[in-house]
């Protein structure tokens, strides 16, 4: 049997087993959305599993994010064209969205 859960059950389900700032509240809300999107187009029911979710998803600054994958941005002209880079690779390579901080949630890989 499955229960499909709210948003909200989906962010209060990381508070309640102590990964409540494993993620921010605008990139939770882009992994539900992501997955919901993935469940309707595959027709799939996706069970949650908040640990799985920690270890299949990162946030991260796009500085961050460009160490860690050995991402170029030394020849960019400007902060904003070295974001786009990195928002590039992520779009080429996984999943990924922005945040209104300007961090990125993306599915790891």
């Amino acid at each position: 049997m499955k229960q499909s859960v709210t948003k909200y059950q989906f962010e209060r389900a990381f508070a309640e087993i102590g990964r409540e700032n494993q993620f921010s509240h605008e990139a939770l809300g882009a992994i539900f959305d992501y997955i919901e999107d993935i469940d309707e187009s595959c027709d799939t029911e996706t069970e949650l599993d908040v640990i799985a979710i920690c270890c299949d998803f990162s946030e991260d600054t796009w500085e961050a994010i460009a160490d860690d994958y050995s991402i170029d941005t030394h020849d960019c002209a400007d902060e904003i064209e070295a974001m786009e880079t990195v928002e590039s690779y992520l779009l080429d390579n996984s999943w990924c969205a922005q945040t209104t901080t300007g961090s990125f949630v993306y599915q790891a890989f």
